[in-house]
């Protein structure tokens, strides 16, 4: 397993990759049911759980693509949870706020993700670029300082007006690190979002978690420890 290329600048998503947003997804919803006002009606967690599960990817696609505005992917999504459990919609904004809040209590780092960005960062210069609303993206970093203040450059989608896989946030991201793209590695999960963004914009990429990928550009990985070490001996 080597790089393509020499790498010279390493970007990681955040979402799923340095953070461990199906935790916290799953524990805020979790949160939410337990609670004695829960909004759930007398659906079980599980059900719960999966109809949100279901909806929520087709609602970020959709967003990505510009179908949606950020209130209808923000609120929409549990506009369209409350319809499928067959409940009353008028507090599907309020449920949004909540869920959000909630979801800010249970932010956690995928185990082995920050010690290998610290000590990719330590070797070559490291950027954050990530999906979300730019507030809780913007807040995820607040709570976790030494990721923004390591990183030569840090991307959310909604500043820049695009979404991955949209060639153009790849872009300002490479411009923003002042990097060839052929020379930066993109660290990330999503097959869509990550590996088809990061091929379409000419950089390589490491997909964490992910399954064969037949390109030459793309390395599958699931142990931080062996990216880290390819990464300080490969690059």
């Amino acid at each position: 397993m080597s790089f393509s290329r020499p790498i010279h600048f390493v970007y990681f998503d955040l979402d799923d990759t340095l953070l461990d947003h199906t935790h916290a997804e799953k524990a805020a919803l979790q949160a939410m049911h337990a609670s004695t006002d829960q909004p759930f009606g007398e659906h079980s967690f599980d059900t719960v759980h999966d109809a949100y599960r279901a909806i929520n990817p087709g609602v970020w696609q959709k967003y990505a693509a510009g179908d949606y505005t950020k209130r209808e992917a923000k609120v929409g999504r549990f506009s369209q949870l409350l319809e499928r459990l067959d409940l009353a919609t008028d507090t599907d904004e309020v449920l949004a706020n909540r869920y959000l809040e909630t979801y800010a209590h249970y932010w956690q780092p995928i185990s082995g993700a920050f010690d290998a960005f610290k000590a990719i960062a330590d070797h070559v210069p490291v950027g954050i670029l990530t999906n979300g609303f730019v507030e809780v993206q913007q807040a995820k970093l607040r709570q976790f300082p030494w990721l923004s203040s390591a990183s030569k450059a840090v991307v959310i989608s909604e500043e820049v007006g695009v979404l991955k896989p949209d060639p153009r946030l790849f872009a300002e991201a490479a411009k923003r690190a002042g990097m060839q793209p052929a020379h930066i590695l993109y660290v990330g999960d999503s097959l869509t979002s990550d590996v088809h963004g990061g091929v379409g914009a000419g950089w390589q990429v490491a997909w964490y978690g992910g399954r064969y990928f037949d390109h030459p550009d793309v390395l599958s990985f699931s142990s931080w420890a062996n990216l880290t070490d390819l990464i300080l001996t490969g690059s």
